[in-house]
């Protein structure tokens, strides 16, 4: 008798920290899409609010604590593996950026939206093409 598996998608979360008409990036190592540049983020946890995810990887990964998230729009991707990413929004955060997770992420920086490093990580490039680049930055 064969076993059937049935890959499921996994829940991602984007936090998409924007500051004087830049965003936060980082250059991912060691996980799916490794190489690319990817806003700070992780998996949703089983019962935890998409606001409190976006708030605990981005304190985890970059040292910054959220003082205000608001979720965003989703993209749906199959790259190494299939994600729904829900994006949250941080425009008002405290503290320094830091590596926290070297072993996640080369490092990060702030990028002007008109000149986003290549590689973007694949939910980027499909947040972009969804919404549309204007409708990401903070006025």
């Amino acid at each position: 008798m064969d076993i059937i598996v049935k890959e499921r998608p996994r829940i991602g979360v984007g936090v998409v920290v924007r500051q004087n008409g830049r965003v936060l990036l980082g250059q991912r190592h060691g996980s799916t899409g490794s190489g690319h540049w990817g806003f700070p983020g992780g998996h949703l946890e089983y019962g935890e609010e998409v606001e409190e995810c976006a708030a605990r990887e981005l304190l985890e990964e970059t040292g910054l604590h959220a003082k205000s998230v608001y979720v965003g729009p989703w993209t749906n991707d199959t790259m190494e593996k299939h994600y729904v990413t829900l994006f949250a929004f941080v425009d008002a955060f405290e503290g320094e950026v830091s590596l926290k997770e070297p072993n996640k992420c080369l490092g990060w920086d702030w990028f002007k939206w008109e000149a986003l490093p290549q590689p973007l990580f694949v939910p980027i490039v499909s947040l972009i093409k969804k919404v549309g680049i204007s409708n990401l930055i903070l006025d």
